[in-house]
């Protein structure tokens, strides 16, 4: 990854792709694509691919690895996606710390048991992927709903992960937030207790309040005060990483998208003021 830490990004769906046309260039340092959205495609979505990534770096962020199912690896699938981040030229490759498939795919993100056995479980096929890409995967701190055969804290699980795979770390805000009101943790001590050093990029996004214990990673929705205060913690305990806006569905103009990026842009260069200040 070669990112320059004050990095501002935003994920990129087909839909923005004749705006971003008729923009023009816009203040974003990074787009941000789901590769199975892309990896068949040709013609116009085609060119249009190769002309912003021949503009602006790239990271993928996928939804089928599934480096948790019971099914195998799907070895064919992960070498599609080597050979899409190679004709891109695109650097880094993440994914969720989760599963999507089980005897079919199941078309929803669940939850891999916090045990001991499944860290040993998921390294090796997390090794197997690493192998194939020649790349450091970036594994994302997921929401989760429930916590089947739960033996370990989640911030456990994932540190031993993380440390036993070598992988990355792709430090998502708002899925702290979200869990810690759904499993009543304090947001703080987890985000404390990631690895600095294997912080490959971070993720904020907005969601939905189903109840007042219960928040849905939607995605769909600006992002709230108490998630903005989370990500400047993020910077003060991690220093500044490049971070990237997510906006899934109920997608506004890319010119309202910007005020958000905006304000991670603007939370980025307080912290270089202030990590000036200290050092003078």
């Amino acid at each position: 990854m070669n990112l320059p830490s004050h990095s501002v990004g935003l994920g990129l769906r087909r839909e923005m792709l004749p705006e971003i046309a008729e923009l023009g260039p816009v203040n974003i340092d990074f787009w941000e694509i789901a590769p199975e959205n892309w990896i068949k495609l040709g013609g116009k979505y085609q060119q249009s691919l190769r002309t912003l990534t021949q503009q602006y770096p790239f990271m993928t962020h996928g939804l089928s690895l599934s480096i948790g199912s019971p099914d195998a690896l799907d070895i064919t699938f992960v070498k599609e996606v080597k050979g899409f981040l190679d004709e891109y030229q695109i650097a880094g490759y993440s994914e969720h710390l989760s599963y999507c498939s089980g005897q079919g795919h199941l078309y929803d993100l669940l939850p891999i048991p916090f045990t001991s056995q499944a860290v040993d479980y998921v390294v090796d096929r997390i090794n197997q992927v690493q192998d194939i890409l020649q790349r450091q995967l970036i594994l994302e701190n997921v929401s989760y709903y429930a916590a089947p055969g739960q033996q370990l804290a989640e911030q456990d699980f994932l540190l031993e992960v993380i440390d036993k795979s070598d992988c990355l770390l792709l430090l998502d805000i708002n899925n702290i937030y979200v869990n810690s009101i759904n499993h009543q943790y304090d947001a703080q001590t987890f985000l404390k207790s990631m690895p600095t050093k294997r912080i490959a990029y971070m993720h904020i996004a907005g969601h939905y309040n189903e109840a007042e214990d219960l928040i849905v990673d939607t995605h769909g929705a600006d992002v709230i005060e108490p998630v903005w205060q989370l990500l400047e913690q993020a910077y003060e305990y991690h220093g500044v990483h490049p971070t990237l806006l997510e906006r899934d569905f109920n997608i506004p103009p890319i010119i309202e998208l910007m005020k958000e990026a905006q304000r991670i842009r603007d939370i980025q260069q307080q912290f270089s003021i202030t990590d000036n200040k200290a050092s003078a």
